[in-house]
């Protein structure tokens, strides 16, 4: 091997070396770095070493050397994530459900190797996915291309969606025939990843949970819903739809708790308008999508929260208090 290969090699490996073994409390000495420099088949001098850790620093690695006892300790004390951060990502990857208990594992030994490997052993001693909700749809992460590659080229996709069945399996829906759909945003809810687009048949804004399509293609056609989607803000959306759950859009005017005030503001956000209503509740009126997701919702709070308008919602609620009642008598 040429020289000028050899010195880049025997840098890398020395880069690998320090960022595998070292930390803000870990530490080596130069007969330890040797050492493992050896493992890799380098052969080298003391001096070229210290040239090398020079090099190093100029590259932007934050190598500090103490002294401790008459000799020398190296370390990288700072890296591109602390440990604080890993230990984040990693609890971030462990409850999104849309990714697969297999990808879950693989995307976690690589956060793990962008710590020491003492980290790394902290780091893996939190990981725990037993009996954890997650998908089963390996190809989540192509539909998640395509439908990127089809956003940035104002196309259409069609594609096959899929729902579980008594037997715990995934069938198609409409009888196996495509769906199609203008794409424009991509929102990460509850551990979940759906797809937010344009319905032509509906005229509308319509979600789907990513990991249940499949076979997406990319279509030659231009996106439809450019009108629909002007000033679209995601956030509102969110709020809106309760956990993507869709519904007629209406205010709705309610009573709750004065004791319920964060639940409400941690929901809709600090401009939420609440007003006093008595000593022991406040009114609030609420721009949500009036669906089974949102009655349940209502019902959640029990005798907390009652919704004062419209009148068609609390009509709504009074059936659903009827049958709940029929159905457990």
């Amino acid at each position: 091997m040429a020289k000028g290969s050899f010195q880049k090699l025997k840098l890398l490996y020395l880069m690998r070396i320090l960022l595998e073994n070292t930390d803000e409390y870990h530490s080596m000495t130069m007969s330890d770095i040797l050492r493992e420099l050896k493992r890799y088949g380098i052969e080298a001098q003391r001096k070229s070493i210290y040239d090398d850790l020079e090099m190093l620093k100029l590259f932007g690695l934050d190598i500090v050397g103490t002294k401790r006892n008459k000799q020398y300790y190296y370390a990288v004390v700072s890296r591109e994530f602390d440990l604080p951060e890993l230990k984040l990502l990693i609890d971030i990857v462990q409850s999104a459900k849309f990714i697969t208990d297999k990808k879950s594992r693989q995307l976690i030994e690589k956060i793990e190797n962008l710590a020491s490997r003492y980290e790394a052993h902290q780091l893996s001693r939190q990981v725990d996915l037993n009996n954890r909700v997650k998908a089963v749809n390996e190809g989540i992460y192509y539909n998640i291309d395509k439908l990127q590659i089809a956003m940035n080229n104002n196309l259409q996709v069609s594609f096959k969606y899929y729902q579980w069945n008594t037997k715990k399996k995934m069938e198609p829906k409409n009888y196996s025939m495509p769906y199609l759909a203008s794409p424009w945003a991509l929102e990460f809810n509850n551990g979940k990843y759906y797809l937010i687009a344009y319905d032509r048949k509906i005229e509308g804004i319509k979600h789907y949970r990513i990991d249940k399509m499949s076979d997406i293609e990319i279509l030659s056609r231009y996106r439809d819903g450019r009108q629909e989607f002007k000033g679209f803000e995601l956030p509102e959306y969110e709020k809106k739809t309760f956990s993507m759950f869709t519904g007629d859009e209406e205010i709705v005017t309610m009573i709750f708790r004065n004791s319920l005030a964060s639940v409400i503001i941690d929901r809709f956000g600090q401009d939420v308008n609440i007003r006093p209503y008595d000593q022991e509740n406040f009114k609030v009126d609420l721009k949500v999508a009036v669906s089974i997701k949102f009655y349940s919702w209502v019902i959640s709070f029990g005798e907390n929260a009652k919704v004062l308008a419209p009148r068609y919602v609390q009509e709504r609620l009074k059936e659903i208090g009827k049958e709940l009642v029929e159905t457990y008598n």
